[in-house]
Protein backbone atom coordinates (compact mmCIF):
# COMPACT_ATOMS: atom_id res chain seq x y z
CA UNK A 1 0.00 0.00 0.00
CA UNK A 2 1.61 3.41 -0.64
CA UNK A 3 1.87 5.62 2.02
CA UNK A 4 2.65 8.92 0.54
CA UNK A 5 3.20 10.28 -2.47
CA UNK A 6 4.37 13.62 -3.44
CA UNK A 7 6.81 16.44 -4.97
CA UNK A 8 9.15 18.07 -3.11
CA UNK A 9 10.26 21.51 -4.24
CA UNK A 10 9.30 19.76 -7.79
CA UNK A 11 12.65 17.82 -8.05
CA UNK A 12 11.68 14.36 -6.15
CA UNK A 13 8.83 12.36 -6.19
CA UNK A 14 8.26 9.92 -3.10
CA UNK A 15 6.73 7.16 -2.92
CA UNK A 16 6.14 4.67 0.34
CA UNK A 17 5.07 1.42 -0.10
CA UNK A 18 5.80 -2.27 2.15
CA UNK A 19 8.53 -0.16 4.19
CA UNK A 20 10.21 0.55 0.81
CA UNK A 21 10.53 4.46 0.05
CA UNK A 22 11.60 5.13 -3.49
CA UNK A 23 12.68 8.56 -3.98
CA UNK A 24 12.82 9.72 -7.59
CA UNK A 25 14.68 12.19 -9.50
CA UNK A 26 12.33 14.42 -11.50
CA UNK A 27 14.00 16.74 -13.76
CA UNK A 28 14.70 15.21 -16.87
CA UNK A 29 15.01 18.23 -19.03
CA UNK A 30 18.01 18.73 -16.85
CA UNK A 31 19.31 15.06 -17.02
CA UNK A 32 18.62 14.85 -13.20
CA UNK A 33 21.88 17.37 -12.13
CA UNK A 34 22.35 17.66 -9.03
CA UNK A 35 21.76 21.34 -8.45
CA UNK A 36 21.40 22.77 -5.02
CA UNK A 37 17.86 22.43 -5.74
CA UNK A 38 17.71 18.81 -6.18
CA UNK A 39 20.49 18.15 -3.57
CA UNK A 40 18.35 20.06 -1.19
CA UNK A 41 15.40 17.67 -1.69
CA UNK A 42 17.03 14.92 -1.53
CA UNK A 43 18.90 15.77 2.14
CA UNK A 44 15.30 16.83 3.21
CA UNK A 45 13.52 13.26 2.04
CA UNK A 46 16.64 11.45 3.37
CA UNK A 47 16.73 13.20 6.92
CA UNK A 48 12.82 12.35 6.84
CA UNK A 49 13.46 8.88 6.50
CA UNK A 50 16.19 8.51 8.61
CA UNK A 51 13.75 9.49 11.39
CA UNK A 52 11.12 6.79 9.99
CA UNK A 53 11.06 3.89 11.80
CA UNK A 54 8.73 2.12 9.48
CA UNK A 55 10.73 3.00 6.51
CA UNK A 56 13.75 -0.27 6.24
CA UNK A 57 14.71 0.64 2.87
CA UNK A 58 15.57 2.82 0.32
CA UNK A 59 15.23 2.77 -3.82
CA UNK A 60 16.69 6.13 -5.50
CA UNK A 61 15.81 5.76 -9.11
CA UNK A 62 15.53 8.52 -11.73
CA UNK A 63 13.05 9.96 -14.29
CA UNK A 64 14.10 10.49 -18.18
CA UNK A 65 16.95 9.30 -20.27
CA UNK A 66 19.76 10.27 -17.85
CA UNK A 67 19.45 8.83 -14.48
CA UNK A 68 22.10 11.57 -13.27
CA UNK A 69 24.37 13.90 -15.03
CA UNK A 70 26.26 15.13 -11.88
CA UNK A 71 26.33 19.36 -10.81
CA UNK A 72 24.20 21.24 -12.92
CA UNK A 73 27.48 23.43 -15.25
CA UNK A 74 25.04 26.46 -15.50
CA UNK A 75 24.48 26.89 -11.81
CA UNK A 76 28.13 26.61 -11.27
CA UNK A 77 28.92 29.21 -13.79
CA UNK A 78 27.05 31.28 -12.68
CA UNK A 79 28.66 31.21 -9.43
CA UNK A 80 31.09 34.52 -9.46
CA UNK A 81 32.76 33.82 -5.51
CA UNK A 82 34.81 31.03 -4.07
CA UNK A 83 32.41 30.82 -1.41
CA UNK A 84 29.48 29.70 -3.20
CA UNK A 85 31.63 27.24 -4.97
CA UNK A 86 32.42 26.06 -1.93
CA UNK A 87 29.18 25.46 -0.23
CA UNK A 88 27.86 23.80 -3.44
CA UNK A 89 30.32 21.09 -2.93
CA UNK A 90 30.42 21.05 0.69
CA UNK A 91 26.35 20.58 0.15
CA UNK A 92 27.20 17.65 -2.36
CA UNK A 93 29.24 16.16 0.33
CA UNK A 94 26.57 16.40 2.99
CA UNK A 95 24.26 14.52 0.40
CA UNK A 96 26.72 11.60 0.11
CA UNK A 97 27.53 11.07 3.56
CA UNK A 98 23.84 11.12 4.46
CA UNK A 99 23.44 8.43 2.18
CA UNK A 100 25.98 6.46 4.08
CA UNK A 101 25.29 7.66 7.30
CA UNK A 102 21.39 6.98 7.08
CA UNK A 103 20.15 3.90 9.40
CA UNK A 104 17.88 2.05 6.01
CA UNK A 105 19.93 0.83 3.58
CA UNK A 106 20.35 2.61 0.22
CA UNK A 107 19.72 0.79 -3.54
CA UNK A 108 20.79 2.70 -6.78
CA UNK A 109 18.19 1.87 -9.63
CA UNK A 110 20.52 3.14 -12.73
CA UNK A 111 19.19 3.68 -16.43
CA UNK A 112 21.00 5.73 -19.12
CA UNK A 113 23.84 7.75 -18.09
CA UNK A 114 25.37 8.12 -14.38
CA UNK A 115 28.09 11.14 -14.85
CA UNK A 116 30.74 12.77 -12.49
CA UNK A 117 28.67 13.64 -9.34
CA UNK A 118 26.07 11.08 -10.82
CA UNK A 119 28.44 8.26 -10.75
CA UNK A 120 29.44 9.53 -6.90
CA UNK A 121 25.89 9.17 -5.91
CA UNK A 122 25.74 5.77 -7.55
CA UNK A 123 29.53 4.59 -5.47
CA UNK A 124 27.76 6.49 -2.01
CA UNK A 125 24.92 3.88 -2.10
CA UNK A 126 25.14 0.69 -0.30
CA UNK A 127 23.95 -1.16 -3.29
CA UNK A 128 23.59 -0.55 -6.94
CA UNK A 129 21.19 -2.13 -9.81
CA UNK A 130 21.67 -1.20 -13.48
CA UNK A 131 20.13 -1.69 -16.42
CA UNK A 132 22.65 -3.25 -18.70
CA UNK A 133 22.41 -0.08 -21.16
CA UNK A 134 23.46 1.85 -18.84
CA UNK A 135 26.93 3.78 -18.47
CA UNK A 136 29.19 5.55 -15.76
CA UNK A 137 32.15 8.28 -16.47
CA UNK A 138 33.91 10.59 -14.40
CA UNK A 139 34.29 13.54 -17.43
CA UNK A 140 35.56 16.19 -15.41
CA UNK A 141 38.71 16.16 -16.56
CA UNK A 142 37.31 16.66 -20.06
CA UNK A 143 36.44 20.48 -19.09
CA UNK A 144 39.36 21.78 -17.20
CA UNK A 145 37.25 20.64 -13.75
CA UNK A 146 38.64 17.00 -12.38
CA UNK A 147 36.36 14.90 -10.34
CA UNK A 148 37.83 15.20 -6.94
CA UNK A 149 34.62 14.86 -4.90
CA UNK A 150 33.39 11.95 -6.85
CA UNK A 151 36.83 10.38 -7.04
CA UNK A 152 36.08 9.95 -3.03
CA UNK A 153 33.11 7.78 -3.14
CA UNK A 154 34.40 5.95 -6.94
CA UNK A 155 38.09 5.11 -5.16
CA UNK A 156 36.42 3.61 -1.92
CA UNK A 157 34.20 1.31 -4.74
CA UNK A 158 36.41 0.23 -7.40
CA UNK A 159 40.31 -0.86 -7.62
CA UNK A 160 42.80 2.46 -7.91
CA UNK A 161 43.89 1.91 -11.64
CA UNK A 162 40.25 1.36 -12.36
CA UNK A 163 39.99 4.52 -10.66
CA UNK A 164 42.27 6.40 -12.49
CA UNK A 165 41.83 5.61 -15.60
CA UNK A 166 37.93 6.84 -15.45
CA UNK A 167 39.36 9.98 -13.50
CA UNK A 168 42.49 10.38 -15.98
CA UNK A 169 40.50 9.69 -19.50
CA UNK A 170 36.75 10.64 -18.65
CA UNK A 171 35.37 7.78 -20.99
CA UNK A 172 32.70 6.26 -19.83
CA UNK A 173 32.24 2.46 -18.97
CA UNK A 174 29.66 0.38 -19.52
CA UNK A 175 27.48 -1.76 -17.21
CA UNK A 176 29.33 -5.19 -17.46
CA UNK A 177 32.38 -3.16 -16.89
CA UNK A 178 31.56 -1.29 -13.66
CA UNK A 179 30.28 -5.05 -12.49
CA UNK A 180 32.91 -6.13 -13.06
CA UNK A 181 35.06 -3.54 -11.14
CA UNK A 182 32.68 -3.63 -7.89
CA UNK A 183 30.70 -0.39 -8.83
CA UNK A 184 27.32 -1.25 -9.11
CA UNK A 185 26.05 -5.11 -7.34
CA UNK A 186 23.37 -5.99 -9.86
CA UNK A 187 22.89 -6.08 -13.98
CA UNK A 188 19.36 -6.42 -15.56
CA UNK A 189 17.60 -5.59 -18.73
CA UNK A 190 16.18 -2.62 -18.68
CA UNK A 191 12.69 -3.65 -18.55
CA UNK A 192 13.60 -6.00 -15.26
CA UNK A 193 15.26 -3.00 -13.60
CA UNK A 194 12.62 -1.68 -11.53
CA UNK A 195 11.11 -4.86 -10.57
CA UNK A 196 14.53 -6.66 -9.93
CA UNK A 197 15.50 -3.07 -7.73
CA UNK A 198 11.95 -3.80 -5.74
CA UNK A 199 12.52 -7.14 -5.18
CA UNK A 200 15.91 -6.86 -3.90
CA UNK A 201 14.87 -3.26 -1.38
CA UNK A 202 11.88 -6.05 0.11
CA UNK A 203 13.97 -8.87 0.67
CA UNK A 204 16.29 -6.39 3.00
CA UNK A 205 13.25 -4.89 4.36
CA UNK A 206 11.66 -7.97 5.60
CA UNK A 207 14.87 -8.42 7.97
CA UNK A 208 15.21 -7.06 11.45
CA UNK A 209 15.62 -3.11 10.66
CA UNK A 210 17.40 -2.73 13.86
CA UNK A 211 20.15 -5.61 12.77
CA UNK A 212 20.39 -3.91 9.41
CA UNK A 213 21.00 -0.49 11.20
CA UNK A 214 23.67 -2.02 13.35
CA UNK A 215 25.38 -3.78 10.69
CA UNK A 216 25.42 -0.72 7.71
CA UNK A 217 27.00 1.50 10.51
CA UNK A 218 29.82 -1.29 11.82
CA UNK A 219 30.51 -2.10 7.57
CA UNK A 220 31.42 1.68 6.77
CA UNK A 221 33.61 2.01 10.15
CA UNK A 222 35.25 -1.15 10.26
CA UNK A 223 36.03 -0.49 6.25
CA UNK A 224 38.77 2.07 7.29
CA UNK A 225 40.42 0.65 10.44
CA UNK A 226 43.61 -1.55 10.32
CA UNK A 227 42.85 -5.29 10.68
CA UNK A 228 43.10 -5.55 14.76
CA UNK A 229 41.59 -2.56 15.09
CA UNK A 230 38.46 -3.68 12.94
CA UNK A 231 37.97 -7.36 14.91
CA UNK A 232 37.60 -5.43 17.34
CA UNK A 233 35.47 -3.12 16.99
CA UNK A 234 33.44 -5.41 14.91
CA UNK A 235 33.56 -7.98 18.47
CA UNK A 236 31.96 -4.83 20.73
CA UNK A 237 29.19 -4.43 17.81
CA UNK A 238 28.05 -8.49 17.76
CA UNK A 239 28.26 -8.41 21.46
CA UNK A 240 26.01 -5.66 21.48
CA UNK A 241 23.68 -6.70 19.06
CA UNK A 242 23.65 -9.61 20.99
CA UNK A 243 21.62 -8.12 23.24
CA UNK A 244 18.93 -6.59 21.43
CA UNK A 245 15.04 -8.40 21.27
CA UNK A 246 15.93 -9.09 17.53
CA UNK A 247 18.63 -11.05 17.90
CA UNK A 248 17.25 -13.39 20.98
CA UNK A 249 13.73 -13.60 18.86
CA UNK A 250 16.35 -14.40 15.52
CA UNK A 251 18.49 -17.18 16.99
CA UNK A 252 15.31 -18.72 18.77
CA UNK A 253 13.32 -18.97 15.48
CA UNK A 254 15.90 -20.75 14.17
CA UNK A 255 16.33 -23.13 16.77
CA UNK A 256 12.91 -23.98 16.65
CA UNK A 257 12.60 -24.33 12.73
CA UNK A 258 9.79 -21.35 12.81
CA UNK A 259 10.21 -17.74 11.30
CA UNK A 260 10.85 -15.11 13.48
CA UNK A 261 8.74 -12.48 14.20
CA UNK A 262 11.11 -8.70 14.57
CA UNK A 263 10.65 -6.16 16.98
CA UNK A 264 12.84 -3.96 14.87
CA UNK A 265 14.55 -3.34 18.37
Amino acid sequence: MIQKDEFTGNCIVREDSNSVATLTMDQPKKRNALSSKMMDALLTELNDIAASPNIRAVILAANGPVFCAGHDLKELKGISHCDGHAALFAQCSELMMRIVTLPQPVIAQIHGMATAAGCQLVASCDLAVASDTAKFATPGVNIGLFCSTPMVALSRNIARKHAMRMLLTGDPISAEQAWQMGLISDIVSEDELGTATRDLAARIAEKSGSTVKIGKEAFYRQIEMPLASAYDYASSVMTTNMQTSDAGEGIGAFVEKRHPTWRHE
